[in-house]
């Protein structure tokens, strides 16, 4: 039980807050963990048991299996937490060259988090953007706006 709830706490420590610098080209989040341990939690990669039926699985993959059901469930409420869209009643300014922003993946392991950079804006005929170019750390690709979660501006106030 006691790995288990190590696991989980690191799961919520790894948690991006915003970026950690205002430079475009840097791609570092602060989370907790830099709070904690003085820089970002590592965990080694591990294949999923998520879906294994747990009739199959040792001691230690049940306890991975449960991480990973804790992972993708905190996750994906985090992330929705995270990523409060209203209506299109008013033109929203959020999305802005060099904003740092997570990649919504359902496939992501436990403890990393997809962190990318806003390089283009595509705007459509109405003049909404809808769709922006993102930079990841490996590669660069478009993504609609809706599957990206924008991480908190050093610039933009706080609400309580």
């Amino acid at each position: 039980m006691a790995t288990l709830l190590s696991q989980i706490e690191a799961c919520l420590n790894s948690r991006p807050l915003q970026a950690l610098t205002d430079d475009p080209e840097d791609l570092a989040a602060l989370t907790p963990g830099h709070f904690l341990v003085g820089s970002a939690l590592n965990a080694v990669p591990e294949p999923s048991l998520a879906e294994e039926p747990t009739s199959r699985l040792f001691r230690w993959q049940l306890l991975q299996q449960m991480r990973d059901h804790f992972w993708i469930r905190w996750s994906k409420e985090y992330l929705h937490a995270l990523a409060h869209r209203p209506k299109w009643l008013r033109v929203s300014e959020e999305v802005k060259v060099g904003r740092l922003c997570l990649l919504c993946n359902e496939t992501t392991p436990p403890n990393k988090w997809p962190l990318a950079r806003v390089e283009r804006l595509h705007p459509g005929t109405d003049g909404h953007v809808r769709v922006v170019g993102v930079r990841t750390a490996t590669s660069s690709f478009t993504r609609p706006v809706n599957k990206l979660v924008l991480l908190p501006d050093s610039s933009e106030p706080t609400t309580a």
